[in-house]
């Protein structure tokens, strides 16, 4: 079967020559998984953090913990290893299955003991899987299902309008999995979750962690940098100076907007998000310059905006809404909707959630008999960029706790 990393590779041919060097190295080995690949770039960012942290922050050291406001590269080892984790649940599912084609389990409960689940993993897993037994599925199928769920909010389904939503979708979605057999209906919602991911963790850390080293690197042989020099010195392929200097001006303007400019779509209409890229290190380096610490971080905040748009906008975007869908997957967006309710984040110490973001925000549909966080769906651009927002919103509240580093995961099935 052809790797998800090969995939990738081959739907964004403009990413090549900077995947060829990040990805071809002896720690990134061709038959790495999707696992063993989360952990390298979660390490990866972690290096990233501090040196970009330290950008705005010069008394920062690695290891160290800055009060300042987090940028974007220390949010960054955090949402890979949510991702990471959703990998997990899918090699888990998978176990499930493998388990299954050898000797089918007696109850929901039974199979996901099997997969060696915690008890405390097993309580919301096995809700759901009983839900979908409901819905007509065989128990194994159900349990790996429901074992997607295992690193995420389970308690979004003590509501039991998304509980019985969750199931439903998921019900439909096996349904129209391109497979006969039961157990090869589940494997393809899983495959796609596990491809998803991972074509995204790899999207993002190969085109903006990427151009993040590329700055990094050219400022080390920089000397005294300044904003103006990033702006006529550095660039990255595609990037065009004067758009560049056009969001780096509006950025220094707005700063301190009340609510933060978010829609750039409109504000910079035809520009290139590389130029976006070299906008915000610009900004970065203005922030370090700023004579008081509320202008510091509304100038970090703004070019958080600039790197997350890229990354949801550009590289996120395409990988949840595939122009061209994989003929042996589920829909991504449909499996998305399905798990939204339920995705959460530990960004350190900082926790966010979905259901949290739903909750607080006007009812869409009005009607009491479905619950908010079914309202919305991951893969819509908008419902994950205003969620995306409110996370960012939340952290800046707690600059140091985004510097307790996640432990990145091992692969449990990796020889």
């Amino acid at each position: 079967m052809r790797s998800s990393r090969t995939h990738f590779l081959s739907r964004y041919p403009s990413a090549l020559l900077l995947a060829a060097a990040l990805l071809a190295t002896p720690s990134f080995a061709q038959q790495a998984t999707p696992l063993e690949d989360n952990r390298r770039i979660t390490e990866g960012y972690i290096q990233l953090a501090y040196e970009m942290g330290a950008v705005v922050d010069p008394t920062l050291t690695p290891g160290g913990v800055s009060h300042v406001r987090p940028n974007w590269f220390v949010f960054a080892p955090h949402a890979s290893r949510t991702g990471g984790e959703g990998m997990l649940g899918a090699a888990i599912a998978r176990r499930i299955l493998d388990t299954a084609r050898g000797q089918p389990s007696l109850s929901v409960l039974h199979a996901l003991q099997r997969a060696g689940l915690s008890a405390s993993l097993r309580v919301s897993a096995e809700q759901l899987g009983l839900e979908l037994v409901v819905h007509g599925l065989p128990v194994d199928a159900a349990a790996s299902l429901a074992s997607l769920i295992t690193a995420m909010n389970g308690a979004a389904l003590a509501d039991p309008r998304t509980l019985l939503t969750t199931a439903s979708r998921f019900a439909a979605l096996y349904w129209s999995a391109p497979a006969i057999l039961p157990l090869d209906k589940a494997e393809r919602v899983v495959v796609t979750l596990e491809r998803t991911l991972h074509e995204g963790n790899l999207a993002i850390f190969t085109d903006v962690g990427g151009s993040g080293r590329l700055y990094l690197d050219w400022r080390q042989g920089a000397g005294a940098v300044t904003p103006e020099r990033v702006l006529t010195e550095f660039t990255l392929v595609d990037a065009v100076p004067a758009q560049a200097r056009q969001a780096y001006d509006f950025a220094v303007a707005h700063a301190e907007d009340t609510p933060r400019p978010r829609d750039f779509d409109a504000l910079f209409p035809g520009m290139h998000w590389k130029s976006l890229l070299v906008a915000a290190f610009a900004v970065y380096e203005e922030a370090r310059l700023a004579p008081t610490p509320a202008r510091r971080d509304a100038l970090i905040a703004m070019g958080n905006n600039y790197v997350a748009w890229r990354e949801q906008h550009d590289m996120a975007q395409p990988v949840f809404t595939p122009p061209v869908p994989r003929a042996d997957e589920v829909s991504r967006a449909a499996l998305m909707e399905v798990l939204t309710p339920m995705l959460t984040t530990d960004f350190g110490t900082v926790k966010w959630n979905y259901a949290d973001y739903a909750y607080s925000q006007p009812d869409r549909d009005g009607n009491p008999l479905t619950s908010q966080p079914t309202e919305y769906n991951w893969a819509t651009f908008w419902d994950r960029w205003t969620g995306i927002l409110y996370a960012f919103d939340q952290a800046y509240l707690q600059p140091a706790g985004l510097w307790v580093m996640p432990e990145p995961i091992e692969d449990p099935t990796a020889g």
